[in-house]
């Protein structure tokens, strides 16, 4: 085998580029000529932000249009992941009005009872209740970090990315922050007591395959899940727009979001879906519909206690990591993949916030050095 600059020729070069550039011997040239359909898009993007942001009658859309699909296709793994994977066999159409109807349903009630907001006053708090006047380039272009980071397989919080670079207080990003991290330990900890209680229990379970009634039970179980979600998340979309739309707002703030859903559903989650799928049998409906409820639960749990939006990333991540913990526990074996897995998780969420940190610092120097609030 031949090679330049100690790297092989192109044509005999491993398929998981993101294996090869952990390990060494490739660049990110070599990721994005790969990818390069993608990444063109993406520069367009950023010239469309660029051109649009000193006008806010239009910057306040197109920001709503990268946030709504980068979000949606980010945080996919936290709600519908477990659910992509354990219907790979149904057609994604299916799977798609499902989801879409809920989300529907579940702002348009939120929309109808709170006067037009739609982030079920996650964006009442304090720091965050004055839609934008005017914006700047990176307000408009975060999301589009959110998606690079995507398709590197990194679950960044949107809540960090977006949200932070419209607060107009410190305190208002330190709230979000510590309900962040307190949601984190909280589903870690949970979660390792559950499924090391009951994973002996689990193992015996699902010897068999799962019986026919398990299918309601997820299909109930995904939709509380995902309207606990959009009850916390859609705030990190809606934060572009006013704080009270019209009815022609939302049709088309409803509308858009319901197609990007199906385009998602289309790609079967893209590649961030492979960061569920890597989990220990998730597959399994049941598996799959125990995650829900108890990430549901949490996140029903801080909706209430209060309106301080939060990231939902972290919880879910806290969640995922406890879990592998428990049944590594349970079956006494803290084994390589176990810590590898929650520290790749972890590795990738601290990366997110760093890069996060960065795009809210030049997006909104103020906060960081007290001219505001």
């Amino acid at each position: 085998m031949s090679h330049i600059e100690g790297r092989p020729e192109a044509g005999n070069r491993p398929r998981n580029l993101n294996k090869a550039l952990i390990k060494g011997g490739y660049t990110f040239y070599d990721l994005i000529r790969k990818d390069k359909r993608f990444y063109t898009m993406l520069m367009a993007f950023f010239l469309i932000a660029g051109a649009t942001y000193p006008y806010p009658a239009i910057a306040m859309w197109v920001g709503f249009l990268f946030a709504g699909y980068s979000a949606i296709a980010n945080d996919s793994i936290q709600t519908i992941g477990t659910f992509l994977a354990s219907n790979r066999h149904r057609s994604w159409w299916v799977l798609w009005l499902f989801i879409g109807l809920v989300f529907v349903g579940t702002v348009g009630y939120s929309w109808y009872v709170y006067s037009g907001d739609v982030s079920h006053q996650r964006l009442a708090a304090k720091g965050f209740s004055e839609a934008p006047a005017s914006f700047n380039f990176l307000q408009i272009a975060a999301p589009l970090f959110l998606l690079a980071l995507t398709r590197m397989k990194i679950p960044v919080s949107t809540t960090f990315l977006i949200l932070s670079c419209f607060a107009t207080s410190a305190a208002s990003l330190a709230g979000v922050l510590t309900k962040s991290l307190v949601g984190y330990v909280c589903a870690f900890v949970v979660s390792i007591i559950i499924w090391r209680i009951f994973t002996a229990n689990m193992d015996r379970w699902f010897r068999t395959p799962a019986g026919a009634r398990w299918v309601p039970i997820q299909w109930c179980a995904t939709g509380l899940l995902w309207y606990s979600w959009l009850s916390q998340d859609a705030s990190n979309i809606a934060v572009y727009l006013p704080r009270s739309l019209s009815w022609e707002q939302f049709a088309v703030f409803a509308g858009t979001i319901f197609i990007g859903l199906g385009i998602l559903f289309y790609m079967r989650g893209d590649k961030i879906q492979q960061i569920v799928e890597e989990k220990t049998e998730v597959v399994d409906v049941r598996a799959a519909t125990i995650i829900d409820v108890i990430y549901a639960g949490i996140l029903i749990v801080f909706k209430g206690y209060s309106h301080m939006p939060m990231s939902t990333t972290w919880v879910f991540i806290g969640l995922l990591a406890g879990r592998e913990f428990g049944i590594a526990l349970a079956r006494r074996g803290m084994g390589r993949r176990t810590w590898r897995l929650m520290y790749k998780d972890l590795r990738n969420a601290v990366i997110g916030l760093l890069v996060s940190g960065l795009v809210a610092f030049g997006a909104n120097p103020g906060i960081f050095i007290g001219k505001l609030g």
